[in-house]
C-alpha cells in the first residue's frame, strides 16, 4: 500500500512523535468512553425495561460522550482544561482531586501513556499508509474495549460490531488479507467461540464468556483473516489462563469468579497486528 504522498515527505522520527502525540490526546478521550460507555448502556436498558412495563422513561440531563463536562465523582468539581491536559495534569495535581483531594487513579494516565506508545509503534511500523491509519484505529478501539470488559465484563455492540465492519473494509483493498479472508475470519471467529460457548455450557450448566467475546473475535478475523484466528485464540488463552492462575494462588481468587477475556483477545489482537504473520507461517496457515 503506497503511503500518503503529504505525509511521505516527512521524516519518520517526526511522524512517530506526531502519532505518539495524537495518541496521547486519543488516550485521554478513550478514559471518557471508558468511564461513559458502561453508563450509557444502563441508562439506554433502564428506559427499555420502562417501555417494556409501560412506564414513562426518566428522563435526566443529556449524557453521552460529550456532554456534560468531566466532574470528579467524589465531589463534582468540574474538572477545567488545565486539569485536564493528558499526563502531565495527573503528574501536576499529584494525582488528586484539586478540589477534595480525592486519589484519581493512576490508570487515567496510564491508558493515555499506553495509546500514546502504541500509536507510535503503529506508525513506526507501518508508516504514513492506509494500514498505519487502520492500526490506529485498531489499537485506540482494542485499548478501550479491553478496559471496559476488565471493569464491567462487558462488551459492547456499539463497539464490537463498528470495529467489524471497519476490518472488512479496510480489506476491501487487501491491507491485511484478502476480503474473502476477511469474510471467512469474521464467521470463523465468531463461530468457534459460539461452539465453544454452547460446549462448555452444555458440560457444565454454566456459561464460560459473553457473546461479546464472540463479537470481538469476530473483528478481529475481519481485520486479520482466518488465517489469525489459531494464533490469537492461543495467544488470548494462555494469557489468560497464566493470570487466572496467578489471580486464584496470590490473591487468592475463587475459580468461581468470573474473569473478562475480552482483555487477552485484545491484546492478542495487538500481537497479531504485528507479529500475525510469522505466528500464521509458524503454525502452518500462511
Amino acid at each position: 500500500m503506497p503511503p500518503m504522498p503529504e505525509l511521505a515527505i516527512l521524516p519518520a522520527p517526526i511522524l512517530i512523535a506526531a502519532a505518539s502525540l495524537l495518541g496521547l490526546l486519543i488516550g485521554s478521550f478513550l478514559n471518557v468512553v471508558i468511564h461513559r460507555v458502561p453508563a450509557m448502556m444502563e441508562r439506554e436498558w433502564a428506559a427499555q425495561a420502562a417501555e417494556i412495563r409501560g412506564e414513562e422513561p426518566v428522563t435526566g440531563a443529556p449524557f453521552n460522550l460529550m456532554v456534560p463536562r468531566s466532574r470528579c465523582p467524589a465531589c463534582g468539581h468540574e474538572i477545567t482544561a488545565l486539569e485536564n491536559i493528558p499526563v502531565i495534569s495527573w503528574l501536576f495535581l499529584r494525582g488528586r482531586c484539586s478540589a477534595c483531594r480525592t486519589p484519581i487513579p493512576i490508570r487515567y494516565p496510564a491508558v493515555e501513556l499506553v495509546t500514546a506508545a502504541l500509536s507510535g509503534l503503529a506508525i513506526s511500523h507501518y508508516g504514513p499508509t492506509a494500514a498505519g491509519l487502520g492500526a490506529l484505529i485498531l489499537t485506540w478501539f482494542l485499548v478501550s474495549l479491553a478496559c471496559i470488559d476488565f471493569d464491567t465484563q462487558l462488551l459492547p455492540d456499539n463497539m464490537t460490531l463498528p470495529l467489524l465492519w471497519l476490518g472488512l473494509s479496510w480489506n476491501l483493498f487487501g491491507v491485511w488479507t484478502p476480503i474473502s479472508g476477511a469474510v471467512i475470519g469474521a464467521i470463523a471467529g465468531y463461530g468457534i467461540l459460539w461452539l465453544v460457548y454452547w460446549g462448555f455450557k452444555l458440560a457444565t450448566g454454566k456459561e464460560g464468556m459473553g457473546y461479546g467475546d464472540f463479537k470481538l473475535l469476530a473483528a478481529l478475523g475481519a481485520w486479520f483473516g482466518w488465517q489469525a484466528l489459531p494464533g490469537i485464540i492461543l495467544l488470548s488463552s494462555v494469557v489468560g489462563a497464566v493470570v487466572g492462575i496467578g489471580l486464584m494462588v496470590l490473591a487468592r481468587r475463587g475459580r468461581d469468579v468470573p474473569m473478562p477475556f475480552g482483555p487477552y483477545l485484545a491484546g492478542a489482537g495487538l500481537i497479531s497486528l504485528y507479529f500475525g504473520q510469522p505466528i500464521a507461517a509458524y503454525l502452518g496457515l500462511a
